[in-house]
């Protein structure tokens, strides 16, 4: 409910025009198994999904992305578990990744922090409940800070939500006949691949040492 009440007051201009996107993720995951012995553990298996939110509530495709990614001293890991990216979107947009899957302590929740800035205002999510918008007055056009105002993001209402929101929906797309069909899906693979283009051009960036193009 969260995510989405978010995207639909986004996508009706309640920052203005988009500007700035940025999210942290910090977990402190011991899974065991293959994704302690994978090369670039959270970009890999984790940060898609992060992604995926940043393509949404920006309405905006990857260009290029700078992408660090190092494993500290006490990681559990193999491969690098912490990461900070710097994506280039179209219409002028940069997206910040920061996160870490062996971060222990003041941990976010899985949909990650997240800062979003347009032209009118700025909205910060803690991926929960907690949500909180600022705008600047109409009117204003001298002073070195603006007046602002606190603006209450509406919450939508969702009968099923997550895993089962996206199950449903899916079946429902199928069931009314798929492409052809009276019902859309929510993540359909010709958009979904620019995310996992996203990935991928980051862990390229990440073991090259160099700003690299996302291409799909």
């Amino acid at each position: 409910v969260g995510f989405k009440s978010l995207e639909q007051f986004v996508a009706k201009g309640g920052l203005g025009e988009g500007a700035e996107l940025h999210s942290d993720f910090y977990i402190g995951a011991h899974f065991g198994g293959f994704r302690d012995a994978m090369a670039h553990p959270l970009v890999l298996d984790m940060a898609i999904h992060t992604f995926d939110n940043t393509r949404q509530l920006s309405g905006a495709d990857p260009v290029s992305v700078y992408c660090h990614t190092w494993n500290p001293k006490h990681s559990w890991y193999d491969g690098d578990a912490g990461a900070v990216a710097i994506f280039e979107m179209t219409d002028g947009i940069v997206y910040t990744y920061r996160g870490s899957w062996c971060n222990e302590g003041c941990e976010t929740t899985g949909e990650a922090d997240w800062r979003v800035g347009g032209s009118r205002g700025t909205l910060t999510w803690d991926g929960a409940d907690a949500m909180h918008c600022e705008v600047v007055k109409p009117g204003q056009t001298e002073g070195f800070s603006r007046e602002l105002e606190t603006v209450e993001v509406p919450r939508i209402a969702m009968t099923n939500e997550g895993h089962e929101y996206l199950i449903r929906q899916f079946a429902e797309h199928v069931l009314s006949g798929g492409a052809s069909g009276a019902v859309p899906v929510e993540c359909p693979y010709d958009d979904n691949i620019k995310s996992l283009a996203m990935v991928v051009a980051a862990v390229e960036s990440a073991d090259a040492g160099r700003k690299v193009n996302v291409v799909w």
